[in-house]
C-alpha cells in the first residue's frame, strides 16, 4: 500500500514539478547586451547595447532605456558644443552606469539650437550645459546616434579590460593617469583611469579614425608640447 502511495505520489510531482519550474525560467530571448558583447556585422557596423552608431536614433534609445534621460548641449569655452542624451542610471544585466548618446548634429545646427535655448548653466570647471526648447527636443528623437559613452558603476583594472574585450590593437597613454585601450574594429575606446571612472566610448568602426583616433593623437601630441 505505501508502495502504490509513493509511486502515486512521484506520478504527481513529475506532472506539476515542470509547471513551475517553464514559470522560473528567464525567456530564451532576453539580450542582456552587456559592454563587451560588441556585434559587427558584414558592412562594418557594430551594434552595442541594441543599438547602432551611425544608424539607430535617439528614439531607440528611448525604447531600449526608456523616458528618464536629458537632452542638452554641452559645450566648452569657445566651442560650438556636441548635442547630448544623457541617462544617469542604465541597467545592462547586472552591470549599471551612467549612458551619453553624441547626436549627430551639424555645427550650424547646433548654433541655431543655441540661439534658442531656455537655459544655459555651468557644470564642471568652465564646461557649459545648455537646455534645449521643447520643440527642439522632440525634433532631437529623430536624430541619428553618431557616439555611444558608458561610464560604469564599477572600476574596470586594466586586467579586467584585457580579459573582456580582448587584446587592444592599440594602446595609447595620455597624460600621467589615463591610458586608452584602442579596438578600430569594434569601434571602441575603452579609458582607464588611474584616479577615476573607466570610460567606454562606442563609435561606427569606419568612423574610428575621424572621431577617435585622430583627435586622440591631436590631444596626445598637445600634452606632449
Amino acid at each position: 500500500m505505501k508502495t502504490a502511495l509513493i509511486v502515486f505520489v512521484l506520478v504527481i510531482l513529475a506532472l506539476v514539478l515542470p509547471f513551475f519550474m517553464s514559470e522560473q525560467k528567464p525567456p530564451e530571448n532576453v539580450d542582456i547586451n552587456l559592454p563587451w558583447q560588441i556585434a559587427v556585422d558584414e558592412a562594418g557596423n557594430s551594434e552595442v547595447f541594441g543599438l547602432t552608431p551611425g544608424k539607430s536614433v535617439l528614439a531607440d534609445a528611448r525604447q531600449r532605456f526608456g523616458n528618464d534621460f536629458e537632452v542638452a548641449i554641452i559645450a566648452a569655452p569657445n566651442e560650438a558644443g556636441a548635442l547630448e542624451a544623457y541617462y544617469d542610471r542604465v541597467f545592462m544585466g547586472q552591470i549599471q552606469g551612467r549612458l551619453i548618446l553624441t547626436l549627430d548634429y551639424s555645427e550650424t545646427d547646433i548654433a541655431a539650437i543655441r540661439k534658442r535655448a531656455v537655459k544655459r548653466e555651468y557644470m564642471e570647471s568652465s564646461t557649459r550645459k545648455i537646455t534645449l526648447r521643447p520643440d527642439d527636443t522632440a525634433q532631437a528623437e529623430h536624430a541619428t546616434i553618431r557616439a555611444i559613452t558608458l561610464i560604469p558603476g564599477a572600476s574596470l583594472d586594466e586586467i579586467v579590460i584585457i580579459e573582456r574585450f580582448g587584446k587592444a590593437a592599440e594602446i595609447l597613454r595620455e597624460g600621467e593617469t589615463l591610458t586608452h585601450y584602442l579596438y578600430p574594429q569594434k569601434g571602441l575606446d575603452v579609458v582607464h583611469d588611474k584616479k577615476g571612472k573607466e570610460i567606454l566610448h562606442y563609435v561606427a568602426p569606419a568612423k574610428f579614425g575621424a572621431q577617435i583616433q585622430a583627435p586622440l593623437e591631436k590631444a596626445i601630441a598637445a600634452t606632449e608640447k
